[in-house]
Parts: structure tokens; sequence; C-alpha cells
């Protein structure tokens, strides 16, 4: 490993900031809401300080949405402007970008993405009930490393939240279709205590959620591909914290998170050319339906961190130590067939274990009429990556990666008013990959790849990114940015190395790409109204596009420089005491600039437009309601009538959700959410523009979900 410059950092973060508050006892005041992020510098921050834009989804907000469903992505998209819509009654983000790119997925700073090889997979990674917030970096930053070219999101769990020795809470739900009710009811168990035990405080959770049959507008069972029928996930969370005295702290953190679809419906694949949906029918027939369940088999995420607030004089040390083991199982298909080894189909899985160190110092600095703060220190992460297939064979060689960075970060804050962020940050990383052989692909009706033999060796990677930005705050009623930051990105490597059509691996072009975003916006508050506004540019030097081969049917990265460039805005308003609304709108369009074409549905999201209001009926009664339409897209034209990879057109369509919640008790609560409420037919955006085969599966049809909440 070459350790050489590897002093650097800065970070200027991008996106615009919304919050929706969800309705307890009383309406909160916008004004009256913490503004607070530690994603974005790694200390703690007022937002005001923030020459960028930022999305938080409070707890709030969290355990209102999860009144009508547990699918995060549906959530973030909710909730983030920038972010695409979902492809609800799936368990993968592919198609679901942040601001046109792949965002970082992390838990507690500790990455749930896999970038050597993503498979979209991240977004999904725990529980939402144990979140206590979660907060989005918009825009291409480098302060954690390589995967975050579109951003990044971070979901912070929860602390212990009462100072008894014991407290905790119990729900219990059941969610399923109006449509047709048949084989569709699910069960959703909630388990939490917390407490504080003197120095020492605690939370333990456990949930276990297992679908029904999920309905579309038609009662149909939704498709199998990536499906959530008969969908069962747990997950255990555990935190630990020790206060050693007044400065010094010791915390630990463990979530375990599994979720797989084990199905007896067969599935009816269609796709977008043959006008017919993917949809899955009873196996009355009892077909012997290969492959093992799909999703994750056991995610596992543990922390160690060691925080110390004076370790030197006006300095603040933490450490985090973690570790991460994934295994994704994707679903069963034909092409994996090789007639010579006796398989007539597969089944891909995505491993990876990551083992990471982090050491932050914060110093702090008074002058006269300024304030400044420097924040420094070193990453260590060995990630070790690979898609076998379950049966054995090696579709994407294991890919080896050390990676180091050093990083410094400066925020000055002069006359009160101004602040201004710059920093640098050297990332350098070697991955090591051992002599493989590709994969035989054999897609229906096209030709079978050959494969190649290639000799191992090193990748080696080294690049230096930058970051500055501009906020002027003096009036909340106006308070202009402007920022420029990069990130890193080493291009998906598991997607070039399993089509490779070298012999060496020295002649893989190990180039990073490096994303540089650039962005202007303004936040203003005005006594019950919060609005924000910002538009941006963001180019790459090598994109991350998968173009079809047509002979084969399979998809090479292409390696092109792209630029990606849109507009975000939300406002939420406090109307009265009880009533409080919002609305966001987000629009982004992409080109590859070597000729001048539109980036595809893989990339660029059509706009989106999202309203939520929240009712504050009585004392004990809440209802709240949202929506989300998303716009039309229309770039690609067909070849012989038929279109192909992720270019077909996309047509519009509006989806709204309600519900509401009535306190019994003082502990006890019940409640009924409504995904879906007028039952609209329609297919995501997902699965209009992707033309795979079981891809164009239709959205959720009317789905209730009852429930009840113990609370001691």
């Amino acid at each position: 490993m070459n350790f050489k410059n590897y002093s650097v950092i800065a970070l200027a973060v991008c996106a615009t900031f919304t919050v929706h508050a969800e309705v307890d006892s009383q309406l909160a005041n916008f004004k009256d809401i913490e503004r607070v992020i530690v994603t974005g510098s790694r200390i703690e921050e007022s937002l005001d300080e923030v020459p960028a834009s930022v999305s938080i989804i409070d707890n709030k907000t969290l355990t209102q949405d999860l009144l009508t469903s547990a699918e995060i992505q549906t959530m973030l998209a909710l909730h983030v402007p920038g972010m695409g819509a979902a492809n609800t009654g799936t368990n993968t983000n592919s198609g679901q970008s942040l601001r046109g790119r792949s965002a970082l997925v992390m838990i507690d700073g500790v990455p749930q993405s896999t970038p050597l090889r993503n498979g979209k997979l991240g977004i999904r990674s725990l529980d939402p009930s144990v979140i206590e917030r979660i907060e989005v970096i918009k825009g291409a930053t480098s302060i954690y490393g390589n995967g975050a070219a579109g951003g990044i999101i971070n979901y912070i769990t929860k602390t212990a939240s009462s100072e008894k020795a014991l407290s905790g809470r119990v729900a219990v739900s059941s969610s399923f279709s109006t449509v047709k009710f048949e084989d569709s009811a699910g069960r959703r168990i909630e388990t939490e205590i917390d407490g504080t035990l003197g120095d020492f405080d605690y939370v333990v959770s456990a949930v276990s959620d297992e679908s029904g049959v999920v309905r579309d507008a038609e009662g149909d069972a939704l498709g199998l591909t990536y499906g959530l029928s008969n969908f069962k996930s747990d997950n255990l969370f555990t935190k630990f914290n020790y206060y050693i005295d007044d400065l010094r702290s010791l915390q630990f953190s463990y979530n375990y998170f599994e979720g797989q679809q084990d199905s007896d419906y067969i599935a009816v694949e269609g796709n977008v050319n043959s006008g017919i949906k993917s949809y899955a029918i009873e196996n009355i027939a009892g077909i012997d339906v290969p492959g093992d369940p799909q999703g994750p088999r056991g995610n596992h995420n543990a922390r160690l961190q060691y925080r110390d607030m004076e370790v030197l004089d006006n300095t603040d040390f933490t450490v985090d130590a973690y570790w991460q083991k994934i295994e994704n199982v994707f679903f069963y298909h034909e092409k994996f067939k090789d007639d010579g080894l006796g398989f007539v189909g597969g089944q891909s899985m995505i491993t990876s274990d990551k083992t990471g160190l982090r050491l932050n110092f914060n110093s702090i600095f008074d002058f006269d009429n300024v304030e400044a703060t420097l924040i420094y220190g070193v990453d260590i992460l060995n990630d070790t990556t690979a898609q076998p297939l379950v049966d054995g064979r090696m579709w994407t060689p294991e890919m080896d990666m050390d990676n180091i960075a050093g990083y410094l970060q400066a925020k000055v804050i002069f006359d009160e008013n101004w602040v201004v962020k710059a920093g640098v940050r050297q990332e350098s990383i070697e991955i090591g990959v051992d002599d493989f052989s590709t994969l035989m692909i054999c897609n229906p009706g096209k030709a079978c790849t050959v494969p190649v033999a290639v000799s191992g060796g090193t990748l080696k990677y080294d690049a230096t990114t930058y970051n500055v930005g501009l906020r002027y705050s003096n009036s909340e009623v106006f308070s202009p940015f402007i920022s420029y930051s990069e990130g890193f990105d080493i291009a998906n490597v598991g997607s070039l190395l399993r089509n490779a059509k070298f012999n060496q691996l020295s002649q893989l072009d190990t180039e990073a790409s490096i994303v540089k975003n650039s962005e202007i916006g303004f936040s203003s508050r005005y006594e019950n109204i919060h609005l924000e506004m910002a538009a941006f540019y963001s180019t790459n030097n090598y994109g991350g596009n998968m173009i079809e081969d047509a002979s084969t049917g399979t998809y090479r990265l292409e390696r092109a420089p792209q630029k990606i460039w849109g507009y975000e805005a939300a406002i939420d308003m406090t109307l009265t005491e009880n009533i409080d609304i919002g609305f966001s709108y987000s629009w982004s369009e992409g080109k590859n600039k070597a000729n001048d074409t539109y980036l595809d549905g893989g990339s660029i999201n059509p706009p989106k437009v999202t309203a939520y209001a929240n009712y504050q009926a009585s004392e004990k009664l809440r209802l709240a309601i949202n929506y989300i339409g998303v716009g039309s897209r229309d770039r690609f034209e067909s070849v012989d009538g038929k279109y192909s990879g992720r270019t077909a057109p996309v047509s519009s369509y509006n989806v709204i959700n309600a519900s509401a919640s009535y306190d019994l008790s003082e502990a006890l609560r019940l409640s009924v959410g409504i995904e879906n409420l007028f039952n609209n037919d329609y297919f995501s955006h997902i699965a209009q523009s992707h033309t795979f085969t079981g891809w164009n599966v239709k959205g959720k049809g009317r789905t209730m979900n009852l429930g009840l909440a113990y609370n001691f």
C-alpha cells in the first residue's frame, strides 16, 4: 500500500435541507426544531453553519411513516428532494438515484454499500424502527471515501431515551391488501427496551416482520424479482454507552438484519416491450421452483467508539473501529446455465467483509471576531468483496481492497455571519485480484459469452479531492450559500472484471473517477414558513452507465464523461397550532458528454413532487397524509419498435398515503395506515424504464396496516 500524501479532506457538503415533523401532542414550530447534523463534518454542527444542503428525516417523521409502511426506500423518496421515487414492493434500490448518482449508505458511519460491486441493496439494510434520524448529504463528497458520487445516506441509530432504569415499547401490526385479501395478511412485531443505570445506558431492540402476498391494484401478486411477497425480515439491534467521566465515553453497537423471500408462488414474467406485466400466481401444480430464498442472508454491523472531549487543549478526539459482513442473494436466472457442467441456471450473491478504523480530531481556535475549527484524521479500511454463484461458480472474482485516506477540513466563522469551509482528502487504494476466468453467460435467445482467462495482480488508485463553500447566516429571511465539492469513485470495479475482455489485469483502466459538484442555494425562514432552494451542476471524467451488448444481452460499464444538472425546492409551513403542511419539487437531467446523448433511467429519475399534511385533530387523535407524484420522461428512440436496457419511456403517476393514530390511554396507541389510498393502478418509473425480463412489476395496490403499540 502506498501511504504517501495522505494529509487531506475538506468537505463542503451539498443538498437541500428539509425536515418534515410528525404531529405529536402539539405541532412543532420550525424555529424550535433542533437543526444539528453530524454526518457532514463528523462532528455536531448547526445547519446554519453549513454552506451546503442537507435533508434530515427525524424520528417523529419515521414513526409516522411506519404507520403506513416499513419500506425505507419510500420514506427517503417522500422526504428527500433529489432522491428518486422507489420501486414499491421490491427490496432493491436499483434505479433509485440521488441526484442522478449512487449514494453511499451507512449505519452510524459504517458503510453498507458495496462500491466494489454495487448490488443496489444497501438502502434496505436495517429496520427503520431502530433509526433515530436519517441525514442525507446530497452531491459528490469524499469525506467518507469511495462510493459517495451522489452523496451520503447515514442512518443514525437510537440511543437511550429515558433516564429510568427500564422503559420500553411493544408494538404489533398487520398489513394486507384491501383489493384482494387472500394470502395477503402479514404480521409485524416490534420490541424495544432502554434505560440508564448510573454511568451506563443501553438500547435493545428486536423486530420480526413477515409479509403476505403483496398485490397490485388489480389484485394480482407482484412479480418475484426482488419481490417482497412472503418476505420475512428480522432485525436485532443493541447499543451500549459507558460514560467513563464527564469528558470520556465508550460506545458499542451491533445490528443484525436478514430479510429473505421464500414464496410458494411462481413467476409469470413479462417485459416492457411485450406489454405484459410481470406478476405471480399460485403454484397449484406444485412446480419445483429452483433457487434459494433471495435477499440478505444475514448482515452484521458492529462498531466500537471511544471519545475524549479534551484529549488536548480545545481538541476533541474520536476513534471508531467497525466490522461489517453481508451476504445478499439475488434471484435465480437461466443465463447462468452451463450444459457442459450440468447447470440449468444459477443464482448470484454479493459477499462483503469490511473492517475499518477511523481516527478523528476536532480542534477549536478563537481569535478576535473569528472562530476556527480544524477537523483532521485518518481513515483505514479493508474491504473484501466478491460475487459468486450459490452453486460455487465465480462470477465476479474476489477483490481485496486496502484503503487509507488522510483528511483535513477547516471551518472559519468571521463577523459572526460568514461561514467558510474548505478542505482536502487524499485517497490511496490497492485492490488485489487473483487469477480468474470470466463466467459463461447464456441469455435466452442470445449468443453465449466466451469465458476469458485473466491473470491477476494489483490495481492502484490515488486521488486528491477538494472542497470549498461559503454561507451567509446573518438573516433568517435570506441565508444564501455556494459550494464546490469533489467525490472519489472507482466505478464498480467488479462489473469491469466480470465482463473482462482482456487477459491481464494490468490492462484494466485504473484511473479513478472524480465527480465535481457545484451548487448554489439559499434557505429562508419567516414566521412559520421555511423555504429552501438549490441548483446543482455535476460532472465526472468517467461515468458508470451500463451498456447492453445486443448479441449476448450482457452489460458492460461505460467509462465516458458525464454531466448532470438540476434543481430542488422545498417549503414547510405551520398553518395553525394543529396543522402543518409541506411541498417539495426536484428535477434533474444528465448527458454523456462524449456523444451528447441523454443518460438512461438507471441514473436519471423523472421529476418528482411531494406533499404532506399533519393534523392534530384532538389531544388523542392525529391524522396525516402524504403524496408523491412522478413526472414523465421520454428521451430515447425505439429500435424496430423495441427499447433496450433502461431507455423505455416513463409516464407520470401519483400515489397518496394516509394514516391515523388514536391514544386509547397514556400508554396504549391504536393506528391505521393506508398505502395507495385511492388504489392507483401504475408502474413505477423504474418498472417502466427498465426493459429487463421480470422488472415491469406494478406498484402496490391499496394496502392497509393496522397496529397497536404499548409504551412502558
